[in-house]
């Protein structure tokens, strides 16, 4: 699928806790750093109340959820970049991720160990980013070097990307994140072959108690400030009260999450927020046999979005037959769609929204 979102933070701030709770896969989860040595990588359905609804309007036989990759990666710590403990060899999996989930601790308990000691979402922010920038640092230096040498020849490209990437060099090695660099057409077309981690969007899930999610408090309080930074999303959780619910029987659930004066687990809000960090939508195709939910990145054409079921869709692509969700569930049924003129037919440059309900006519 491709899109995927990693899970970081420092050892021992509910992780791998929340990991199990959001994919049910049982991984060990204890009570001292470096718990997690491979990443792990668990599918997650997508929660869409609009899947469920086409559903049952089209009493459909199979209903296929779209889904998106969580991985959970070792904890970090300070000099991490350096070696120290277990994350550096994880460095290079953040690479490899579209987003990050940035785990900070926001509860005060004794019985759990903290790796510094004492709770400071700020300082453990700060040490998570720290090594992040240093590693990024690692890989632009690594790129001058290359590009140097081009350089030395007078290659005119070489040398514009050799001016971006020492500006870029001054402005990490200040602590400063890679996405607050100015991101011209010129230095994001650089940026853009060195997967930076630093330059990735970021959600901070802060994990609290049961006291913490009902009245909030100052470590949460701590964490928004930060994020108003760059425009980062913090959804709180208890990662604890999330497990509980991830083991329970679909009856008991509900009345489980009454009881704590909830209408849905947290971490359905934790996979929406993480599609809309990766800037997907939803459109979906519906009929007897099936309802399916398909996922794509915002402002997709229709060709583009008919690969996704497959690649034959967009080469031979002749036109989408369109209407909105929103117009089928208040009108009844597709004949009322048409009826009302809001049924359409699309070409090649109709951007795909999210919610279109679609059906593609294709030769090959």
């Amino acid at each position: 699928m491709g899109f995927n979102c990693g899970i970081v933070g420092l050892p021992n701030v509910g992780k791998s806790t929340l990991f199990n709770a959001l994919t049910a896969s049982g991984v060990e989860a204890s009570n001292y750093p470096f718990c997690t040595i491979d990443p792990n990588v668990g599918i997650v359905n997508v929660p869409d109340p609009r899947l469920d609804k086409l559903s049952a309007m089209y009493e459909t036989e199979r209903t296929v959820p779209t889904t998106i990759e969580f991985v959970d990666i070792a904890g970090l710590v300070k000099g991490a970049a350096s070696g120290e403990g277990l994350g550096n060899q994880f460095l290079s999996h953040i690479r490899q991720v579209s987003a990050i989930a940035h785990v900070v601790r926001c509860f005060q308990n004794d019985n759990v160990i903290h790796v510094q000691g004492d709770v400071d979402p700020a300082r453990d922010i700060e040490i998570i980013e720290t090594e992040l920038v240093l590693k990024d640092l690692d890989s632009v230096e690594k790129r001058i070097q290359t590009v140097e040498k081009k350089s030395r020849s007078g290659d005119k490209e070489a040398l514009a990307e050799i001016k971006i990437l020492q500006e870029l060099h001054t402005h990490l090695d200040s602590g400063k994140l890679a996405k607050n660099f100015p991101h011209s057409d010129e230095n994001a077309a650089v940026l853009s072959q060195l997967y930076l981690i630093t330059d990735k969007p970021v959600m901070f899930i802060t994990n609290t108690d049961e006291d913490g999610m009902k009245n909030g408090n100052k470590y949460i309080d701590a964490v928004r400030e930060i994020a108003k930074r760059d425009g980062s999303l913090v959804v709180p959780i208890c990662a604890n009260i999330e497990a509980e619910i991830a083991e329970l029987e679909e009856e008991d659930r509900a009345a489980f999450l009454s009881d704590m004066g909830m209408t849905e687990p947290g971490l359905h809000r934790v996979i929406r927020e993480g599609y809309k960090l990766l800037n997907l939508i939803t459109y979906f195709t519906a009929g007897k046999k099936e309802v399916r939910a398909w996922t794509v990145e915002r402002d997709v054409k229709a060709p583009k979005a008919a690969a996704a079921i497959h690649t034959d869709f967009e080469k031979g692509f002749i036109r989408a037959e369109v209407m909105k969700y929103d117009d089928l569930v208040r009108l009844g049924s597709e004949a009322a769609v048409k009826e009302a003129g809001l049924y359409r037919v699309e070409g090649k440059e109709y951007v795909t929204q999210d919610g279109d309900i679609m059906y593609f006519r294709f030769n090959v």
